[in-house]
């Protein structure tokens, strides 16, 4: 099992440098600072460490980038020595960001480009604060429970939104790995390699590197596929560019031609592709899998941060490069797929653009494929309470592979079936995210203000607002995303200004209802000396807690928004059928 027992130890601490580290803005000023103090707890001992009869100073992280060891922690304050430890800590942040620029990511990026130019950029700053406030907050639960995502919203919710939560999510994820596979092909094709061959070898490569039983094995070919997708900075440098657009673009929120119901599908398209569900399962298991407890919340705080600044950053090259080749062409405020916008690098910029767009397509296809399957995987685990980890053989997780290998295998043969209509499998894949993340996320914030698991970890006060505003952002795209598919002649600016009043009173509510119990907008300094000590208590994780007004609350509102919005995806799904 990933699930770590929770014991103290008293060799290396953890210290928390502010309750700003919550938030994006804050978290680059105290990334190292979690070994600091000496007297606290470290990193939990996991099972299989435990029957070696390892005491947790000397558990052993290993990463793809290097190797660290509780014992060699207390000399470890240099910078250069601070860095070796982020190296070797890092990988699940980056890898969870650079994997959601899948194949659709990057298709609907310079779709974006082409149909909008430079005038949707402004939306990745707001992602990045969007990303690195979720993904922290389930980094942080990984580092401080031990338990993995799907098995906590079973002990704290119960079992039927822990099977509602991992079935649709593995619905989900097989339709989007489906369209990963999908987008091998049309990558492949622009070098004239048939599908029957392009698809098996790269399922065939996807099974390979993930049976070797070694997690740092698998980190080190993401970071391979990272590499290669740096690849969109040159190309970038291919076409002209105007920097003034560009510094306009990003900081002045406009839409190029006006909002209509066509912007706002890119618009929530842009969010949708951004961030998922499969992220938040995949870094909290990723984050146990890896042994990373609280002594080193910071270091992957950090590279939650570095992995939001670099996928933002190579979404917005794309957006760019699409933005400024197609500039003037026949191919302006068009759509074309994947193989058709590499087509037109090539035949607009020239074949090393076009070569480039179509690589960093099947890399992006690629990461986007192993990243989701295995986010899969750990999920299922949870809830069936399956041993799931990338550090153990397969005879010792046979449920954890089966399905990874399963999925694979049976995503790539339905891609090859003739005739697939691809267009019902995006759709599908896009109103399946849209329905899923407000939901993913209110059980996210839930567990993050569990005092009896986190205690002193819970979120700060002024995370909760953030939180709240993501939260209420996505329910409203999710809305108007429906409300503009099933009612195509309705006035989508009416519809924005409408669905925002519940927003911004749902942010005022919280903000009011956080600042009196609190008293403050950051953690309190005896709050943050207790974290040094805190651990989990195990009957925590075998018990129910009770069901207080604002848990209702939320459920409830989660209950009313998910039947409001299946019944109006049936609908939309009837009026395309005819």
């Amino acid at each position: 099992m990933r699930d770590r027992e929770l014991v103290p130890t008293a060799d290396v601490a953890s210290e928390t440098a502010g309750a700003a580290s919550e938030t994006a803005g804050a978290a680059s000023e105290e990334i190292f600072q979690s070994e600091a103090a000496g007297g606290g707890r470290g990193n939990a001992v996991t099972p299989s460490s435990r029957l070696e009869g390892r005491p947790a100073e000397e558990q052993v992280i290993r990463g793809a980038l290097g190797t660290i060891r509780g014992h060699d922690l207390p000399g470890r304050r240099s910078l250069r020595r601070r860095l070796m430890v982020l190296l070797a800590i890092m990988g699940p942040g980056l890898i969870v960001m650079v994997g959601d620029n899948d194949a659709g990511g990057i298709t609907t990026y310079a779709q974006a480009g082409q149909a909008y130019g430079v005038s949707l950029l402004w939306l990745f700053p707001v992602l990045l604060v969007v990303l690195y406030v979720a993904q922290e907050m389930v980094a942080r639960l990984g580092a401080v429970t031990g338990v993995g995502h799907g098995k906590l919203i079973r002990e704290r919710f119960g079992r039927f939104w822990a099977a509602f939560s991992v079935f649709d999510l593995f619905l989900l994820n097989f339709l989007t790995l489906m369209t990963e596979f999908i987008g091998v092909d049309l990558a492949m094709s622009y070098f004239g390699v048939s599908p029957f061959v392009s698809v098996p070898i790269s399922a065939v490569l996807m099974v390979a590197v993930v049976v070797s039983g070694e997690l740092y094995r698998w980190e080190r070919y993401m970071y391979g596929l990272i590499v290669v997708s740096l690849l969109v900075v040159p190309l970038m440098f291919l076409v002209h560019l105007h920097v003034g657009a560009i510094v306009h673009g990003t900081l002045v929120p406009s839409v190029a031609g006006g909002i209509n119901s066509t912007a706002m599908i890119f618009i929530i398209g842009i969010v949708g592709t951004t961030i998922a569900p499969w992220q938040l399962f995949f870094q909290q298991g990723n984050v146990i899998d890896k042994k990373i407890g609280t002594r080193f919340t910071n270091y992957e705080r950090a590279d939650t941060l570095i992995g939001s600044v670099v996928t933002n950053l190579a979404g917005g090259a794309v957006m760019v490069a699409a933005a400024f080749a197609f500039l003037g062409t026949s191919l302006a405020g068009r759509s074309s797929s994947g193989l058709g916008i590499a087509r037109g690098f090539e035949h607009y910029v020239g074949p090393v653009a076009g070569a480039m767009f179509a690589i960093v397509l099947a890399e992006a296809a690629m990461i986007g494929a192993a990243t989701v399957t295995v986010s899969t995987s750990y999920a299922l685990g949870d809830l069936f309470g399956m041993s799931s980890s990338l550090n153990v053989r397969f005879r010792e997780a046979k449920g954890f592979y089966a399905s990874y290998v399963g999925m694979v295998a049976a995503a790539a043969v339905i891609v090859l079936i003739p005739h697939l209509p691809l267009g019902v499998v995006n759709l599908g894949v896009q109103v399946l995210a849209g329905i899923l993340l407000p939901s993913a996320l209110g059980f996210l914030v839930l567990l993050c203000n569990d005092s009896e698991l986190l205690g002193p970890w819970v979120n700060t006060p002024w995370v909760n607002v953030l939180a709240t505003v993501i939260v209420a952002l996505l329910l409203q795209l999710s809305l108007v995303l429906t409300i503009v598919t099933v009612f195509q002649s309705v006035n989508v600016v009416a519809v924005v200004w409408v669905t925002s009043v519940p927003v911004v009173a749902a942010t005022v509510a919280v903000a009011v209802i956080q600042r009196r119990r609190a008293g403050r907008w950051t953690a309190d300094p005896d709050v943050l000396e207790m974290r040094k000590e805190w651990l989990t208590p195990q009957d925590v994780l075998l018990s129910r807690p009770a069901m207080s007004m604002g848990r209702k609350l939320v459920l409830g509102v989660l209950r009313v928004y998910l039947v409001v919005a299946m019944l109006l995806t049936v609908v939309s799904f009837v009026r395309l059928a005819h």
